[in-house]
């Protein structure tokens, strides 16, 4: 027992290395996929689609908001011609910062160009791990998978991470809702499934965290994400949602799915002019409905194998995508939101090296928020356990470089270089003795040993290892300081509201 004491005193005395994921910065300076004339061309191109090729708007409500503002509106075809001086209005009134509020007030982002935030995969119907294997994703899972996005610093916000399909879709955002606000304190996602769902959403994040309307009103308290149906249309949950957010002053993030050679044109300028035709009229139905609303600028665009028709990720061409989409989104000076992600259908080489090459795309293209960056396998079908883990190392080293900073070089080690001699080294000088605890990064995954010790410890490979992380991780209670009056007003709510019947999604 002694022994055991003695350890642990030595482990609790070995010096912390102190790190600061929060708030990061993106330290690159930005590269062109195309010259700047030909991004202008290409936002030209886009405002000339939209006065003359128009765009279909399925929900009636929308093309209301539309033709007072000076659309010209088509009822029996269901398309919206808007003017680029529309446009140009409501990209003047779109806010170029947009502060969201977190649980907490230390889990508070703020987009705008030239700030990272990172999340991970989202949207997928399945789950799996190298224990249960792949499956239907479940409420047990949704709850694992918001715990391990808690339990990580790099990840700002949390995303729809898979859908619970062992709950009821009318009663499915209860759920979702209640995992968020018990489980996390970071920044909440809310699904834009009609507007009875989003209203009991705001209602219940609105009551849990003690706000009056207006105080939830003041700022966005969360966030949607927009997908349009490429090629030009919006259909009727994605405007309610566009309108339901920017109403609340809540925050949409409007991302154009463009596959090339499939939804959109095969080259890399027609898919991004597509998208961002169809960004540009998302934007404007939300400062139609409510001009100053807080919107974020998105793409996600890739290609797909044109023997199979899937879609790929991770590809030169996903590449060049981000790098445009970052030139129209500075262009147009609104915050963004661009996606890494994998097509692999295992935690493999391939899936690493998709994921790191397009999490590569978004940070030379300048991405404010990078979805999909851990996780994601299969073109978003899964999100799997061990992955979200060997892409965290990736994330957490792409933030050292983030968080480093000028004071990074500033020590030269001038003392320690005068007394090592030539062809000498510096393992025992004072300066390494100083700071060989907390002076390097260290890995989450990654196994330094040398071959025999590695043997001698199992032969374990990182997504074995990974296993053992998330399964350490899910172990720990959970350790958030909770209102318990708040927390059992929520349960009263839901099911107060289960036992109502709940809210079907708008179709």
């Amino acid at each position: 027992m002694r022994q055991g004491r003695k350890a642990r005193r030595a482990a609790d005395a070995t010096p912390k290395r102190k790190v600061d994921y929060r708030n990061l910065k993106n330290p690159f300076p930005p590269m062109k996929a195309f010259s700047d004339d030909h991004i202008a061309q290409m936002h030209n191109a886009a405002l000339d689609m939209l006065e003359t090729l128009g765009i279909k708007v399925l929900l009636p409500e929308a093309r209301d908001i539309f033709r007072p503002g000076g659309a010209k509106v088509d009822d029996s075809t269901e398309m919206v011609f808007i003017g680029r001086e529309i446009i140009e209005a409501a990209l003047a009134s779109a806010p170029k910062s947009i502060a969201v509020e977190g649980g907490a007030r230390d889990r508070d982002i703020v987009l705008e160009l030239g700030s990272l935030v990172f999340q991970p995969g989202a949207g997928a119907p399945h789950a799996t791990d190298r224990v249960k294997g792949r499956r239907p994703g479940t409420w047990q899972d949704y709850q694992d998978l918001t715990r391990l996005t808690q339990h990580f610093d790099v990840m700002h916000m949390i995303p729809p991470l898979i859908e619970p399909q062992d709950i009821p879709i009318h009663l499915r955002h209860y759920a979702t809702m209640e995992a968020q606000m018990t489980l996390t304190d970071k920044v909440p996602f809310v699904f834009s499934r009609g507007t009875p769902q989003v209203e009991q959403s705001f209602e219940m994040l609105r009551n849990f965290r003690g706000l009056s309307d207006a105080q939830f009103a003041s700022g966005a308290q969360c966030y949607t994400i927009i997908n349009t149906n490429s090629p030009r249309t919006i259909d009727i949950p994605m405007a309610q949602g566009l309108i339901d957010f920017a109403k609340a002053g809540q925050l949409s993030i409007v991302t154009p799915f463009t596959l090339m050679g499939a939804m959109a044109p095969i080259t890399v300028a027609g898919a991004i002019t597509l998208s961002h035709t169809e960004a540009l009229a998302a934007i404007a139905l939300t400062q139609l409905s409510n001009a100053g609303a807080p919107v974020c600028y998105g793409t996600f665009t890739s290609n797909v194998h044109m023997k199979s028709g899937a879609p790929v990720f991770g590809t030169p061409e996903h590449f060049r995508a981000s790098l445009a989409a970052g030139q129209l989104a500075r262009l147009i000076g609104l915050p963004w939101r661009s996606a890494s992600g994998s097509a692999a259908n295992l935690n493999d080489v391939q899936a690493a090296n998709e994921t790191q090459f397009g999490t590569w795309g978004c940070l030379m293209a300048g991405a404010t928020v990078i979805i999909h960056a851990a996780g994601w396998l299969e073109g978003g079908l899964t999100v799997s356990y061990e992955k979200l883990i060997t892409d965290m190392e990736v994330l957490q080293m792409v933030a050292e470089l983030c968080a480093a900073g000028e004071t990074a070089g500033a020590d030269f080690g001038l003392d320690a270089i005068a007394e090592v001699q030539p062809s000498g080294h510096f393992f025992g000088t004072p300066h390494t003795m100083e700071r060989y605890q907390t002076e390097f990064y260290e890995p989450l995954v990654a196994d330094y040993s040398n071959y025999g010790t590695w043997q001698e410890r199992g032969e374990l490979d990182a997504t074995t290892r990974a296993t053992g992380i998330w399964q350490d991780i899910l172990a720990q209670p959970n350790d958030l300081k909770l209102d318990g009056e708040a927390v059992g007003d929520l349960k009263k709510y839901i099911a107060k509201a289960t036992e109502a019947g709940g809210a079907a999604p708008v179709s």
